[in-house]
Order: C-alpha cells, then sequence, then structure tokens
C-alpha cells in the first residue's frame, strides 16, 4: 500500500524513485537498438497542430517537434534546445533573446530559422482556438526575426516565467510551407524538427516514431523507434502490459494495477517507477449554469466533497488529497479548502445553502471524460455522487464523453460542473493559477479576476527569483477559494510501469510530466 505521508519537495529537488530491488548498472549500448519499443498509454492527442493543443497532446508533440528551449533529464529550468542560447537582453524581463543552433532543419529538410521561429509563434496568436495555447502568450506583444539566426520576444510587461513558456510544446516550431498561417492543418501529417519523425499515425490507435536524421538538440537519444499506442481502456493496456505485448505503460494505469505491479513486480517481470509530479485534479463550476453559478451550492460542494475518502477508496492511497489549486511542492502552496471548510459536513453544507433560500436538493450533473484520466475516473465520480446525494442535499446526474468530444464541450460552456486533471506546463506556482483565470484560459470559459490578472500575476512575473513570490500566489489562492469556482481534488504521482528489460524509466517523465521517449532503451546487462 502507498503511504500517504510522502510530500513533494521543491521541485528543482525531485528525483525519481525506483520501487524494483535488486537491478544491477546497464548500459544503453544494445543489440535490440533498433528494435521499436512498444509505449501503451490512455492520453491520446486531441490534435496534431501545436496551435490548437493546450492538453495531453503535448505528449506527442514533446516528442516529433521541437521548441527553443527544452527540460533535459533531471532540471528543473529550461535549457535551449532549438536555440544555441537564450537571454534576456534588459533588466526589466521584458525583452527575451534566443540565437538559433547552426544547421537546423525540419523533418522533410527545409531550413528551420528565424523566420519559422516567428510564424509558428504567430499563427497561435492569430488562429486563437478557444480553450488553445493563445492564452500562454498574454504578455507576448510582439516577435521579431533579426536575420536568419536570431528571434527577439518583446512582451507587454516584465515576465520571468517567459522562458517556461517558450519550452512548451504548444510552442513547437513548424514549417510554414506545411502550417497555414490562419488555420490550423488538416491533412492528419506532422513536419517537425523533433528527435522522432511522425512515419505513421493511427487516430486512437497509434502512432509510429522513428529516429529523425535532421534533428540538433538536447535530447541523447538512447533508442531508434518508438510505438505509441493508444488504448481506451487502463484495464486492457495493463493486460498487454503482462502479455508482453506492449514495454511500457506511461498513463492511465488503474490504482489496482499500479499496487498489483508493485507487489507482484518480481514474479510478472516488470518494473514500477515513482515519479512524484505536481499534477493534480479538481471541478470546474459553469457561471452560466443556473445552480453552478451560485456560490452557496459551490461552496456546499466544498464543504461535503470527502478527500481522503476518495484517496483512500477509489486510489488505493496512490495519490493525495488537495486543498489548493497550487499543489504541494511548489511555492504558495495552501491548505485553503481545509481550513475554510474543515472536515466534510453536511449540517454546514445545508446551513451554507439555507442562508441563500435554498432547501430542495439541489439538482447537477457532473460530467467525466472517458478516456482521459485513466479508468479510475468513473468510479471517482460515482464516489463524487455518493458522498453529494448522501447529504440529501443534493441529486446528481453522471454524464460522460471521450476526451475528443469533451474537450470541445466544456470549451463550449455545456457543462454545469465538470471534471479536469492539470499535467503542468512547467513546474512553477504561476503555472496553476494564470492558466484558469481571464479571457483565455485553458478551461474555455471566462473567469474575470481583474486583482488576479491584473496585479498579482504581473507583481510575481516581475520577479525572477521564483521562491520569493509566495505572498502573491497565496493572495491568489485567497480569491479562488472565496469564488470557489475551482474545485481542487486530489494530487498524484506518475507512475510508469514498464518490461524488467527497460531501461531508462526513471529518467523519461520530465517535470511537465510528459515522457521523453528518447530516455528509453534495451537493457542488455544484468
Amino acid at each position: 500500500m502507498f503511504k500517504r505521508d510522502r510530500y513533494l519537495r521543491q521541485m528543482g529537488a525531485i528525483t525519481s524513485i525506483s520501487l524494483v530491488a535488486g537491478c544491477g548498472v546497464f548500459s544503453s549500448d544494445s543489440s535490440d537498438e533498433g528494435k521499436s519499443i512498444l509505449v501503451g498509454t490512455t492520453s491520446e492527442p486531441s490534435t496534431l497542430d501545436p496551435a490548437a493543443s493546450w492538453d495531453n497532446s503535448w505528449e506527442l508533440f514533446r516528442n516529433v517537434h521541437q521548441a527553443l528551449l527544452n527540460f533535459p533529464a533531471g532540471a528543473s529550468e529550461p535549457e535551449p534546445d532549438a536555440a544555441e542560447s537564450c537571454r534576456f537582453t534588459d533588466g526589466a524581463s521584458t525583452v527575451y533573446s534566443c540565437k538559433l543552433r547552426e544547421g537546423l532543419k525540419f523533418s522533410n529538410g527545409h531550413t528551420l530559422d528565424a523566420k519559422a521561429v516567428k510564424y509558428s509563434i504567430d499563427r497561435i496568436k492569430k488562429i486563437n482556438v478557444n480553450g488553445g495555447p493563445a492564452g500562454l502568450l498574454n504578455s507576448l506583444s510582439r516577435v521579431e526575426a533579426k536575420g536568419d539566426q536570431e528571434v527577439v520576444f518583446h512582451l507587454n510587461q516584465p515576465d520571468a516565467t517567459f522562458p517556461f513558456v517558450l519550452s512548451t510544446p504548444a510552442m513547437s516550431i513548424v514549417d510554414p510551407e506545411e502550417y497555414p498561417a490562419n488555420a490550423l492543418r488538416k491533412d492528419g501529417k506532422v513536419t517537425g524538427s523533433g528527435p522522432y519523425n511522425l512515419e505513421s499515425y493511427e487516430e486512437g490507435k497509434q502512432a509510429v516514431l522513428v529516429k529523425n536524421g535532421n534533428y540538433k538538440g538536447i535530447a541523447d537519444r538512447k533508442n531508434s523507434a518508438v510505438t505509441i499506442r493508444y488504448f481506451r481502456e487502463s484495464a486492457a493496456m495493463a493486460d498487454a502490459l503482462r502479455d508482453k505485448q506492449i514495454d511500457v505503460v506511461y498513463r492511465g494505469l488503474r490504482a489496482s494495477d499500479i499496487v498489483d505491479i508493485q507487489d507482484n513486480s518480481g514474479d510478472e517481470g516488470l518494473q514500477l517507477v515513482e515519479n512524484p509530479t505536481t499534477e493534480i485534479s479538481y471541478l470546474v463550476f459553469n457561471p452560466k449554469d443556473p445552480w453552478a453559478k451560485k456560490v452557496s451550492v459551490r461552496k456546499a460542494i466544498a464543504q461535503i466533497v470527502d478527500r481522503p475518502a476518495l484517496a483512500h477508496n477509489i486510489y488505493k492511497d496512490t495519490v493525495e488529497p488537495l486543498y489548493s489549486m497550487i499543489p504541494k511542492g511548489l511555492v504558495g502552496h495552501t491548505t485553503g479548502f481545509f481550513d475554510d471548510f474543515g472536515n466534510p459536513s453536511a449540517a454546514k453544507a445545508k446551513q451554507i445553502l439555507a442562508a441563500d433560500g435554498i432547501t430542495e436538493p439541489v439538482p447537477l450533473t457532473l460530467w467525466y471524460t472517458t478516456d482521459r484520466y485513466g479508468s479510475q475516473t468513473k468510479p471517482a465520480f460515482e464516489e463524487l455522487k455518493r458522498q453529494l446525494e448522501a447529504s440529501d442535499l443534493f441529486k446528481v446526474t453522471l454524464k460522460s464523453r471521450p476526451w475528443k468530444t469533451y474537450v470541445s464541450g466544456y470549451q463550449k460552456g455545456e457543462y454545469p460542473v465538470f471534471g479536469r486533471g492539470w499535467f503542468p506546463d512547467f513546474p512553477d506556482a504561476d503555472n496553476f493559477i494564470a492558466p484558469f483565470v481571464g479571457e483565455q484560459n485553458a478551461l474555455g470559459t471566462p473567469y474575470d479576476t481583474p486583482e488576479i490578472t491584473g496585479k498579482l500575476i504581473p507583481d510575481s512575473r516581475r520577479e525572477s527569483d521564483r521562491g520569493a513570490v509566495a505572498a502573491e500566489f497565496e493572495k491568489a489562492q485567497q480569491i479562488l477559494l472565496d469564488d470557489a469556482r475551482l474545485l481542487p481534488l486530489w494530487q498524484g504521482k506518475q507512475h510508469v510501469a514498464a518490461n524488467e528489460e527497460i531501461g531508462g524509466a526513471e529518467n523519461a517523465i520530465d517535470p511537465a510530466t510528459m515522457m521523453a521517449m528518447w530516455e528509453l532503451y534495451w537493457k542488455t546487462s544484468w
């Protein structure tokens, strides 16, 4: 059983913990080097165009596209990738300049230069997909290409987090000849400059990656090919791993499978690597819904939800209760929802509703996605329904959709209350506040919070010492707590399960919880 008293340390000090004993030192020089590694996940891309994605599609982009900066194994700060060097050129953190590596090319042989970088960033803002990555670029005023090798970003306000933004797969550099300036690419193909080429892609089935011979960057590829297989059901994926039909699983395992693999790894020829992360799960309330828009309803739900029961009964203690949007391990983390609401209490929730004149059970529909966060999502929402209805204060209907249509639904404002997970874009408290507020946000639902967007976030971004911004983020979280439009549920860990013949799993999850496929390799000695 997993212990719930293991807390994340500061992200810069996070290390991967292998749960496998008895292994020796392995070499990545292997006679199997040319053999494709088969990776399973429930995290299928919703799009193949970086300009449309602020979601799990990034996990594929990280491996087939290239950004100016990236996170090498074990790093807590982004380092140049397509760039040779990057830096702020003024004292106010408003002008950021990157010099490109020499000789960069896309997978089709076309030249990757400063104009291509400018084109890639500009099209994100031009296309401006609702709930898309344009929301990450609110501080960007304009992009300047100076010759072939230098790109300069002019910001409209100081933003010390901008290098982190440039490291996200949303800022992937695309070929101007292959990607329209004002529309998304529709042919189902990818042209990138990352460690791998996307040799073929079958929606809902698999992505075949092969080594990109034109790649120049920081990825030290330890294999020549990876095939990612997409599963609808966690159980089928776990069975495929045990049956050696796939070699690695990196997202979507059920809690019961995690515990089983941990307890029986030796007998099954498997290994389990636990990567402490800042992944969170939360509920979103739609302010346009007649019931969810009421603060009293939202706070009554916050008063009833039993996070420890959810973590223990459903997730087998593979997650921990979370009481703020900023997770443990990051500056600005608080326990606000526990401090304000304490232990679950139907009596207190009844008082909250009665004070607003609500005396009859509140009808609510809770939505969740069937195939994004693993098979544990359905029982988790059934547990939330049970908790709310046991109070006699709510009548809950559960509805669900596959991720692709689920995204479209919340972006259109169709759901009264819906579940989301958040895998950080970068390891900073800013990324657990800014994406959820303002006119453009990752939820597709405008959230007008002028004190956060107009003062607290801008003030925090002036500070290059990210450890010195706790006060701003604690105030921002108090505003979110008072509104209760976002309800944090739990903080998770990322588990990688693999065939015992696979190495590199302990280095494969980056600080944004995406898998660097290039770190995986076949072991050659025991």
